[in-house]
């Protein structure tokens, strides 16, 4: 069964997601903050759980833990994770849940993440396929730099900005909040799909703690020939390590990044800070493929 399309491993599936589906097929700026679907995300479980191999878990469970206590102490907590496959969220909620600790269900009860508008628009059986997790729903700086039509530039705006009111009301309601740093599913052999994006920075602004999440191995990968379509992905039973960094403080980390820079030297220091942050990531990713190989 591996290396079936995710059309033809669950095609039978999809009738029944859409049938499901609840997630506005538009955005605008009153509905960027959806609520995860409990019936989708039984067929997404069940699909992550077919595919798991044994030995998948968690690592550094002693950190997610920390993070929690700290995030339920009220500090503002952010998730950064690594983006392989349209599989990572679901895996990583998988893993969390069926941790035998108490903190990874409260870890996946509280996260709130940042997704992109295609993700809604695009298609309806992605859409279905995303709306099985709590989302804000924002218009990505890259897409939003292509766009021409002033209408549309302003529908980003107006969508971005309701995105920030979210973003703070779920800060305030204790939710984490998670990002995939890069802003896309990282490709072989384009290393500019792994760079971060700079707006990363203006999270380590707001945030007060966060954990760095690295994801070894994958149940799902790009079709070399439609790469760009998320039905056409591989399915692949695979053993998958979800690792945690330390916690560490938003501002201290952004803090120690902006004094190594020379004001004089001309760089992007929001650029020079995300960029740390995928190195760490990077550093993170090689000690657990070591591990993961080794096993």
């Amino acid at each position: 069964m591996d290396g079936l399309s995710l059309k033809e491993r669950y095609g039978h599936l999809f009738g029944q997601l859409s049938r499901f589906s609840r997630a506005p097929a538009k955005i605008n700026g009153f509905n960027v903050y959806e609520e995860g679907n409990p019936n989708t995300r039984k067929m997404i479980d069940a699909m992550v759980e077919e595919n798991l191999l044994p030995g998948s878990r968690l690592e550094g469970r002693e950190h997610f833990a920390d993070f929690l206590e700290q995030t339920k102490a009220g500090k503002r907590g952010l998730l950064l994770s690594e983006h392989y496959s349209n599989l990572d969220l679901p895996t990583i909620f998988y893993l969390l849940e069926h941790d035998e600790g108490d903190f990874g269900k409260e870890i996946a009860r509280r996260i709130v993440t940042i997704s992109g508008i295609k993700l809604n628009e695009d298609d309806p059986l992605v859409r279905a396929y995303t709306e099985a997790f709590t989302r804000i729903v924002i218009y990505p700086s890259r897409s939003l730099a292509k766009v021409s039509d002033p209408e549309e530039i302003k529908r980003g705006k107006t969508i971005n900005m309701a995105a920030i009111r979210a973003l703070d009301t779920a800060r305030r309601n204790k939710q984490i909040i998670a990002v995939f740093p890069s802003g896309t599913r990282y490709r072989p052999g384009k290393p500019e799909t792994k760079r971060g994006v700079r707006e990363i920075d203006s999270y380590l602004r707001i945030f007060d703690v966060m954990i760095l999440v690295s994801i070894n191995g994958s149940c799902l990968r790009f079709s070399p020939a439609n790469p760009e379509d998320m039905l056409s992905d591989k399915v692949f039973r695979d053993k998958v390590i979800v690792a945690s960094s330390p916690v560490m403080e938003c501002r201290l980390f952004r803090n120690s990044i902006l004094e190594t820079i020379d004001p004089s030297s001309g760089l992007d220091a929001k650029q020079v800070t995300v960029n740390r942050v995928m190195e760490l990531l990077e550093e993170q990713h090689v000690k657990y493929e070591a591990l993961k190989a080794a096993e």
